[in-house]
């Protein structure tokens, strides 16, 4: 910040420019195990928006992206992209150590003197903590599919009706997750059109109709309907329940 924001004084920060660990929305874990990373750190403006000056995301092979935002927070001044000097091992005890003396002790965005890093975990609680990637297993799963492609009708991404029917055939390839979405009252006429239909990610349409998401990781063959703006049944051929999500 100094070097690319030189115009940026301390007492214009919160706490004059302390960095605070952000693991309140996820938590350590689930951040390392589904995200990749660990939770972001930020630097604060110390005023009534409290928009973020710095943020850096340290990622589980070493990689750092660092953001810096002047105008107040407004507008992102620059990206720096690197790598950290340190061993993926000695990542994943700083990783176990935010755990323990942050989320274990309850303390959530805080700035990094509230928490005792300096304390390390022993072999047990690394172990632990890898360990418990099983809990995540579902977040993974669902991760992995949300960045394949899909096909979607366009009554959806142009009109913007929400999924009203959605199932999963066998897949093309490695990028293909199988999933087909429609508004639900599509006729043969409708999708025999190709210009009627796209490819895009699983995430923008989960993006917009975040109801997907809990069976996202269903096995091919699923064909589901909606029944209610949050609720999907077993596709037996009835009537599509189908509103606009704009």
């Amino acid at each position: 910040m100094k070097e690319n924001m030189p115009e940026v004084s301390s007492d214009t920060l919160e706490e004059d420019g302390k960095v605070y660990y952000m693991n309140g929305k996820d938590g350590t874990e689930y951040d390392w195990f589904v995200n990749d990373h660990l939770p972001t750190f930020m630097v604060f403006y110390n005023d009534e928006n409290n928009l973020g000056a710095a943020k850096a995301t340290v990622y589980t092979d070493a990689g750092m992206v660092i953001y810096l935002y002047d105008e107040k927070g407004n507008h992102l001044a620059k990206e720096v992209q690197t790598f950290l000097d340190i061993d993926e091992s000695e990542l994943l005890k700083l990783a176990v150590c935010l755990r323990c003396n942050a989320d274990d002790k309850k303390i959530w965005d805080a700035a990094l003197d509230r928490i005792e890093s300096d304390i390390l975990p022993d072999e047990s609680t690394e172990a632990e903590f890898l360990d418990n990637r099983k809990y995540y297993e579902t977040s993974i799963r669902r991760k992995e599919i949300m960045g394949k492609l899909c096909v979607v009708s366009k009554k959806i991404t142009r009109e913007g009706w929400k999924v009203g029917f959605m199932l999963r055939e066998e897949l093309y390839d490695d990028e293909d997750s199988g999933w087909q979405f429609f508004a639900g009252d599509e006729d043969d006429e409708y999708l025999n059109n190709v210009e009627h239909v796209e490819l895009c990610k699983v995430y923008s349409i989960a993006g917009i109709d975040p109801a997907v998401i809990n069976h996202i990781d269903s096995p091919v063959g699923t064909r589901l309907i909606r029944k209610s703006p949050e609720e999907f049944e077993e596709d037996r051929n009835q009537s599509a329940f189908m509103e606009k999500w704009k």
